[in-house]
């Protein structure tokens, strides 16, 4: 069993296809598909089930799976150890909660580009949770800490989120004192059934109820707030990029929560991926307590 025939093992087992395999390697698909029908030949083994939604793992695809990401962290750490000591180079994808992904990934990766020129960083905002083991992301960022897989964790930080509302809404509407006086305003949040990790339940946890103007997407809350729509809570680190939006009730409602920096296990062979994660938990920490300091 040879490299070339895992990493066409990898790239279909990741994408559930074999045209998606075959953008990644830049091959066609009846090339991989030939791959596949030969690497199965060779340990007779049935790898992939073909199903309405593509290629599925067998359970021996599977088994191999783990030895197959395993090889390809050993040689891309060789790799690593070879190259030297250099700046960093080639790409990274990492995924992240789309507020993360807007509003404090970007400044931060631009930065650390800055200073390896040969670098390349891809960020997937998503509002769900990613899988590593099909490098859908090289890494992720998560609001809760994972309890199960075979996964190296690390907290990137603490954040804090406020109600918030713009400053022309509240002009328009009866005062804010109390918790209890949000029931006479609208509110802004997520769609329950798409909640998609408890942490983000913030309206639950004040004691309101499911908002009616909602969305899965951080950013799009974050503009129905800047339009005057409602009230909502939100992130303080997205507060810069709304100048126009005010904390409401900060002494009497306000959240705590954290970022953590989830990588595969097999990855901390890879020197090029632990260099890439210490700068990028430096500068996280740093932006952090710059955008949070805004008034």
């Amino acid at each position: 069993m040879d490299w070339d025939d895992l990493r066409v093992f990898l790239a279909v087992a990741r994408s559930e296809s074999l045209s998606g395999a075959g953008r990644r390697l830049k091959i066609d698909p009846a090339t991989v598909g030939r791959r596949i029908a030969r690497l199965e030949d060779a340990i007779d083994a049935r790898l992939f089930a073909k199903t309405q939604h593509g290629y599925s793992l067998t359970e021996q695809g599977t088994r191999l799976l783990t030895h197959a990401i395993r090889t390809e962290a050993a040689i891309d750490g060789a790799s690593e150890a070879l190259s030297g000591p250099e700046g960093l180079t080639g790409q990274i994808r990492i995924g992240a909660p789309d507020g993360c992904a807007n509003y404090l990934l970007p400044q931060v990766i631009a930065r650390i580009c800055d200073a390896n020129p040969g670098l390349e960083v891809q960020i997937v905002a998503l509002p769900r949770v990613f899988n590593l083991s099909k490098r859908e992301a090289d890494m992720a960022i998560a609001v809760s800490r994972p309890e199960a897989g075979r996964l190296t964790v690390q907290k990137l930080t603490d954040y804090h989120l406020h109600l918030a509302a713009s400053r022309d809404y509240l002009a328009a509407h009866p005062p804010i004192q109390t918790p209890q006086d949000l029931k006479s305003h609208r509110l802004v949040g997520y769609i329950p059934d798409m909640i998609f990790d408890k942490e983000l339940d913030y309206l639950t946890e004040i004691g309101a109820s499911a908002p009616p103007l909602a969305s899965n997407s951080v950013s799009v809350q974050l503009n129905f707030l800047r339009h005057g729509a409602g009230i909502g809570v939100v992130h303080d680190f997205a507060l810069p990029a709304a100048p126009e939006l005010a904390r409401i009730i900060p002494d009497q409602i306000h959240l705590t929560r954290a970022f953590w920096l989830i990588r595969h296990a097999d990855d901390g062979r890879v020197e090029r991926l632990n260099r890439f994660a210490t700068q990028l938990m430096l500068e996280v920490k740093k932006e952090m307590q710059r955008l949070e300091a805004f008034p």
